[in-house]
């Protein structure tokens, strides 16, 4: 029987495209394999998204070759699209698949293997995508959370940013084929869907016949949708971009009790001269603004966020003004970045590069910032009643318990003798288990 090993890189986005290409694998007849181990088909879902992801994309191409040179190489995705042919090393894969056509390739697969000559489409990269790729997944009974992309592409094309040029301008699933896959995750099982996107706060710019009276109109509509359909007990939101908070917009969110409090906003920088180089496209009073927005409507939301230092130029009172911002904000975590250099951006140009050493020690600084701030949020959640979905087993101290998730996404154990997974309960956060997990006394 055929085997079919598959590497992920990057976002939640290619983590979903990668699951598709692996059930159109599955459906071929292929088995799956650990991608350590010998297969007859790798496929490499790349990232592009720093020149240190490319590199990564390159050696897990060639890792595949050393495995089994005689094995069919894909690489797929954001590296190759950007890269394109003169940039490709020969031999590093026998087939390319650009970001729109990942959804062909068994067929590209099967042309190969008639022909053993190299398979690619170079020329529908050209310009980036324009179409809307209808990969879809599915979900069996062991799964808990299932992630939905509805949205490709970026419009927004900000200083330090590729992805607009690796995933094309903004497209849009059309609502039906994302409920037909919402029902279909349902009916195998799934408790919860994660919505996602490479800018899921545009979802539906690209539609004639979508109302848009208030941003974010056209996500809500699905949204609404999904919350109607049985089965589904929890939706949780992918990255917003701050101008889609509204108080309409959060109303509405507030208004169904399937949606998860739990929102990452990306802020990528607390100085507003920092974010106008970045050419980001609110302040952070705005920012703070919309925070407050959410707090308005849910009883304590878990906001999160993404934080780039060492931008070009950034100065030293700069990211002390970053610093004095995000420690007002009192979020639940922050995923911290340290700026890398993007060949093809108009970042990489910019004068005023920092030093590694000086990105290093602003990073340990709002790390340590945001390990304090999560502790915070979660110890206030102690003394709380709240719903678990469980997901595993963990032993601890001699002692069985079942781990999952509450709705704000805080990890949580729950006593048990038996395998519960994708189960809701509720009960008390009594609080530690571990230093991050926490315990609850279920009802």
């Amino acid at each position: 029987m055929k085997k079919a090993a598959l590497h992920n890189l990057g976002c939640k986005v290619n983590a979903y495209e990668t699951q598709a290409m692996q059930q159109l694998l599955e459906q071929a007849g292929y088995t799956i394999v650990p991608f350590q181990d010998q297969a007859d088909v790798y496929v490499v879902n790349t990232c592009s998204v720093t020149n240190i992801a490319d590199r990564k994309s390159r050696q897990m191409l060639h890792r595949a070759r050393r495995l089994n040179p005689q094995a069919v190489i894909v690489a797929a995705g954001c590296y190759v699209q950007t890269a394109g042919p003169d940039d490709i090393e020969e031999g590093i894969a026998d087939i390319i698949l650009g970001n729109n056509k990942k959804e062909h390739l068994i067929p590209m697969l099967e042309q190969y293997q008639r022909t053993s000559a190299p398979v690619n489409d170079w020329e529908d990269m050209n310009g980036g995508s324009k179409q809307y790729e209808s990969l879809r997944i599915k979900c069996t009974s062991e799964h808990t959370r299932a992630f939905l992309k509805i949205q490709d592409g970026c419009n927004q094309f900000c200083s330090y940013c590729i992805i607009p040029y690796a995933r094309g301008r903004v497209r849009s699933r059309k609502p039906q084929e994302a409920l037909q896959e919402v029902r279909r995750l349902a009916e195998n099982g799934c408790k919860e869907v994660v919505l996602t996107g490479i800018h899921l706060s545009s979802y539906g710019t690209d539609f004639s016949d979508i109302s848009e009276s208030f941003a974010g109109e056209a996500l809500l509509q699905l949204i609404r949708q999904i919350h109607e359909i049985p089965g589904i007990s929890r939706i949780r939101l992918g990255s917003l971009e701050p101008g889609i908070i509204s108080e309409p917009f959060v109303k509405e969110l507030a208004g169904m009790e399937k949606l998860c409090p739990h929102f990452h906003l990306s802020l990528q920088s607390g100085c507003d001269t920092v974010l106008r180089r970045m050419n980001r496209k609110y302040s952070t009073r705005e920012y703070a603004d919309r925070c407050g927005i959410l707090r308005s409507f849910f009883d304590h939301p878990a906001i999160t966020t993404d934080v780039i230092v060492g931008f070009p130029g950034e100065t030293q009172e700069e990211f002390q003004e970053t610093e004095r911002f995000l420690e007002q904000l009192a979020l639940y975590e922050m995923h911290i970045f340290k700026y890398s250099i993007r060949q093809g951006t108009k970042a990489a140009a910019m004068e005023g590069q920092i030093a590694e050493t000086v990105k290093a020690r602003r990073s340990a600084r709002l790390l340590a910032l945001g390990e304090k701030m999560s502790v915070q949020y979660r110890e206030s959640l102690v003394g709380e009643i709240k719903s678990v979905l469980l997901e595993e087993a963990l032993f601890h101290d001699n002692k069985r318990y079942e781990v999952g998730y509450t709705t704000e996404y805080v990890k949580i154990a729950v006593e048990s003798q038996q395998d519960r997974a994708n189960r809701l309960v509720r009960g008390r956060i009594a609080g530690h288990l571990t230093q991050d997990i926490y315990l609850m006394v279920e009802f």
